[in-house]
């Protein structure tokens, strides 16, 4: 199920491309390799929530080889710190590649693990915690999060509405389905978030921290 019609995110698309030449590349990696990113309009729109909250500190839980990692890097500008992980050391080595060529990895520190138990490890609080990790891991990394973000910080999620699958008449009952029905049935109703899900792409759940 296409959550946004093709035709507008296309038109979408022709409106926002930049010619920034390392991101068309990452674009072209992703295809070759069948890798999922989270796209150019998800993209600027992590980079736009981050800016309009003036994050410094972004901590990613599933980085692949940087692509979202590209756009907070930019939004937290020099002197910012964007925390990746990934438990492939051969997408940190094409991440720091491709970063470098765009001139913003001395933004960033690439770990390579588990995500959950590096969060743990490096903790601290944090402005922005981006979720692109296995979808069965998701309904662990709510408290994870909460916990690590400072109040009126945002906790963002990728692949929420997964093509439709969520929806109980989709006939889909694997454990990533029913661990993202999960994820964002928690998410909902957990009292220190304050969330809603933007239908872009594969849907993107945005839940800020309350205070307190």
């Amino acid at each position: 199920m296409d959550i946004v019609h093709p035709r507008i995110e296309s038109y979408l698309r022709s409106l926002a491309e930049d010619g920034e030449p390392v991101l068309w590349e990452m674009e072209r990696r992703a295809s070759e390799l069948q890798f999922p990113v989270v796209g150019l309009l998800v993209g600027r729109m992590l980079y736009q929530l981050a800016s309009l909250i003036g994050a410094r500190r972004v901590f990613e839980l599933g980085s692949g080889f940087g692509y979202s990692a590209f756009f907070f890097a930019q939004a937290v500008g020099p002197g910012g710190r964007v925390v990746c992980t990934d438990r492939s050391e051969r997408n940190r080595q094409q991440a720091e590649v491709f970063l470098k060529r765009a001139g913003l990895w001395d933004r960033i520190e690439f770990h390579v693990g588990h995500a959950l138990t590096v969060l743990q490890q490096v903790g601290g609080t944090w402005d922005v915690i981006f979720n692109d990790i296995d979808k069965e891991d998701y309904p662990a990394t709510i408290e994870l999060a909460y916990r690590h973000l400072r109040p009126g910080g945002l906790f963002i999620t990728d692949n929420v509405l997964w093509g439709g699958r969520v929806l109980d008449d989709s006939g889909d009952d694997s454990p990533a389905t029913r661990a993202i029905r999960e994820f964002n049935r928690q998410l909902f109703a957990h009292p220190g978030f304050y969330t809603v899900v933007y239908p872009v792409r594969d849907g993107v759940a945005v839940a800020v921290r309350r205070p307190g």
